[in-house]
């Protein structure tokens, strides 16, 4: 049996009995989940791409109106406890997504390493990576798709 008073505090509890200063912590700022997702209705599949919502802050990885960007942006999902369903087309190295899934968090994200611009450093976030959504039509996001959101380095 696994003493739990030796485990990081993200991993004594589980996701749904967290308070919401605990929750909102574990967000590292990749903001991959601010890019823009392709699902294909025929097999599911989601693909990012490399465009932003126009609320992301693309030098912090914040949402420049994280109170109201579920009103300025409908489709914004707010992750909660409740909706850990949602995680599906979250990032692998999303922490909500590793922890859900029972796994460690990545030796870059802010809780193990102390330095929140270590996620930055590593390449694990947006940072330079993504152009906004105003600048990109719409019918051209297939064109835009990309791989790198789903690689993770631990």
């Amino acid at each position: 049996m696994t003493d739990t008073r030796k485990l990081p505090w993200w991993q004594q509890k589980p996701l749904a009995e967290m308070n919401e200063a605990e929750w909102e912590s574990l967000c590292d700022h990749c903001a991959k989940c601010c890019l823009i997702k392709l699902e294909d209705e025929e097999d599911s599949t989601v693909y990012y791409t490399d465009v932003a919502c126009d609320l992301l802050d693309g030098t912090t990885c914040q949402c420049k109106d994280y109170a109201n960007r579920e009103t300025l942006v409908p489709e914004c999902l707010h992750l909660t406890p409740d909706n850990l369903e949602e995680l599906y087309w979250m990032p692998p190295s999303c922490a909500y997504r590793l922890l859900h899934e029972g796994k460690n968090l990545p030796s870059w994200h802010h809780l193990v390493s102390g330095d929140k611009a270590s996620i930055h450093r590593m390449k694990q976030s947006v940072v330079g990576r993504f152009t906004y959504a105003s600048q990109v039509n719409e019918e051209d996001w297939e064109d835009r798709v990309v791989s790198w959101p789903l690689k993770r380095k631990m």
